[in-house]
């Protein structure tokens, strides 16, 4: 991989399309997920190379990425397949909230928009911030249920 920033990048999921959106570096984006919904201009313009678990490589290879980004070790197979054709892969493991704050920080640095990035993450934690707040005034805590 050379010094020079990534030009051409597959997103495997939703994630980074959507966090290199929000950066103004949705040119950068040469294919996506099928299972990306933001934003909608990426689904409208962006060829679908991949599910969450699997990809075709061969689509993937003809949009020559500099780089590909995916998310989870659900992905390890697709990421060996995708290493073999000697692509630079990126593969994300965030659980928490703060490890996809540091994902936007580290995706920000890779495509030399820093400072776009901590200031988005810094919008964020204000967001959060605000929503802790709300929520410590409440006498009664929500029971929340959530199955992936």
């Amino acid at each position: 991989m050379s010094n020079d920033p990534p030009r051409r990048i597959v997103c495997l999921t939703e994630e980074p399309t959507e966090i290199l959106y929000a950066l103004g570096e949705g040119e950068r984006v040469v294919g996506i997920s099928a299972w990306t919904q933001r934003p909608p201009e990426a689904r409208a313009e962006k060829p679908i190379v991949s599910a969450f678990t699997g990809g075709n490589v061969k689509r993937i290879l003809a949009l020559e990425p500099d780089l590909v980004i995916g998310f989870s070790d659900i992905q390890a197979q697709l990421a060996s397949e995708l290493i073999a054709a000697n692509l630079q892969v990126l593969i994300f493991n965030q659980r928490t909230l703060a490890e996809i704050l540091d994902v936007i920080l580290l995706i920000g640095r890779l495509v030399d928009r820093a400072e776009c990035a901590r200031n988005l993450v810094a919008g964020y934690r204000r967001r959060l911030e605000a929503v802790r707040e709300r929520g410590a005034l409440r006498t009664r805590r929500p029971r929340v249920y959530f199955e992936e």
